[in-house]
């Protein structure tokens, strides 16, 4: 049985911040979609940014919780995603690098994820549980393949997943229009950038 002297030795976990029941989740800005010698770079990828970094700064000035998950494959191993894929965001590539300015800071987390959805196969759901979180805004790329997947695993672990309009988008436009109709539909809210930056910095009113 450990007493008080040997608690206090040991010091105490952080208490979960209430400032996080809304947490950031940028999903895939790296290399790989947004430079133009990426392996999956699409002309309209880079419309985001903008509207990405903005988010960014307003979960910073909110306090929130900010997770940065983006796709790493082992070198030299078998995937399943091969099978589907070409070769592509290999661990210590380039295709694996953030964008500039959108790699992660102090007090934000890294989520390595080996599949389409941020929450497969990574510890996502559990820090996300821990630290009480609630809602999950969301933005990156490809709307239709791992936005969606993301959002289906948050909504699947309980989360509320929110999609920012303006902080997502697809090279197949069809396709993107019809994830937004269903996670409208089926999973959570989608949300303009002004109302998706309020929520995150905590303004009263904020949807």
């Amino acid at each position: 049985m450990t007493d008080a002297s040997t608690t206090a030795e040991l010091g105490s976990w952080a208490e979960a911040d209430e400032r996080h029941n809304v947490a950031l989740l940028l999903v895939d800005v790296i290399k790989a979609f947004f430079n133009e010698a990426g392996a999956f770079h699409f002309a309209e990828a880079g419309a985001v940014l903008p509207a990405l970094t903005r988010l960014l700064e307003d979960a910073r000035s909110g306090g929130r919780l900010i997770v940065h998950a983006r796709e790493m494959h082992y070198p030299g191993l078998a995937d399943l995603e091969g099978t589907k894929l070409p070769r592509h965001c290999i661990a210590g590539e380039f295709d694996a690098e953030f964008v500039p300015r959108f790699e992660p800071v102090e007090g934000e987390v890294e989520v390595r994820k080996r599949r389409y959805s941020a929450f497969f196969g990574t510890d996502l759901s559990l820090l996300l549980h821990e630290q009480r979180v609630r809602r999950v805004v969301i933005g990156g790329v490809k709307t239709n393949v791992c936005i969606r997947a993301t959002v289906q695993d948050a909504f699947a672990h309980g989360f509320e997943p929110i999609l920012v309009q303006e902080a997502v988008n697809s090279n197949r436009p069809h396709l993107h229009d019809a994830t937004m109709e269903d996670v409208e539909r089926y999973f959570g809210r989608v949300l303009g950038l002004d109302d998706a930056g309020a929520l995150l910095r905590g303004k009263r009113g904020s949807a």
